[in-house]
């Protein structure tokens, strides 16, 4: 995934400006995410723009925001939105979170994010890296937080996150009066320790579904659950 670019079945995504890459985590919360026809969709950190256009493909009569605080990574979704068939769909903004819902008055149906991670892990020499891979311009706390506040009465929030971080966000979920309704835990393999969490959260309590997902059965041998959730993607 080291490429200038990336390419899927219905668009593609170029990534020479973006400190962060095409990922698998951005692949599998874009296409994991259950949703009922959602009118407004925002993307919060939205780097190259894939989860936004991976909602645009799976959700045809959506509007979606994607935000990024970054510079770079905001021109780069803009060019990719545009050079894609869902660009009237999209709009991309150059905007941290916390500007967006000072000056926003609208309520989002699906709120979806693969945030920053690697909080305790150490910071390279590359600022926008740094941003893009450390909490350090959005904590979870805000992130969750905020997203409470412009999510609508039957909204749902969706996340990727590290597994360690678990506890954490299960806290700031319950001191912002929201609910999890459901955990995916990943494992790359059968045989390994998780190491993301998957989550949908909303302000609706229900019974909470678990379950989990391999993503490879071996080496370069995709699970067929993993596969049936790409397979309108991946190429």
């Amino acid at each position: 995934m080291s490429n200038n670019y990336f390419k899927f079945k219905q668009f593609v995504i170029f990534q020479d400006k973006t400190a962060m890459k095409v990922g698998t985590d951005g692949v599998l919360l874009g296409t994991w995410v259950k949703a009922d026809n959602p009118k407004n969709i925002l993307d919060i950190g939205t780097g190259t723009g894939l989860i936004a256009l991976i909602s645009a493909q799976r959700f045809k009569n959506s509007i979606i925001t994607a935000i990024d605080i970054n510079k770079s990574a905001s021109e780069q979704a803009q060019e990719n939105v545009e050079n894609s068939k869902f660009k009237n769909q999209i709009t991309v903004l150059n905007l941290s979170l916390q500007d967006f819902v000072k000056n926003n008055n609208k309520k989002f149906d699906l709120i979806v994010s693969n945030p920053p991670f690697f909080k305790e892990s150490l910071k390279s020499d590359d600022n926008d890296k740094n941003i893009a891979r450390h909490n350090i311009k959005l904590s979870y706390n805000d992130l969750i937080k905020l997203s409470s506040e412009i999510l609508s009465e039957k909204g749902k929030v969706c996340l990727i996150f590290p597994s360690e971080q678990e506890k954490n966000i299960k806290e700031i979920i319950l001191q912002n009066n929201l609910f999890i309704n459901k955990i995916t835990y990943v494992k790359t393999t059968p045989t390994k320790m998780h190491k993301r969490v998957l989550m949908e959260i909303s302000h609706i309590k229900t019974n909470i579904i678990q379950d989990s997902l391999v993503i490879e059965k071996s080496r370069h041998n995709y699970s067929d659950e993993f596969f049936n959730l790409v397979k309108d993607f991946y190429l």
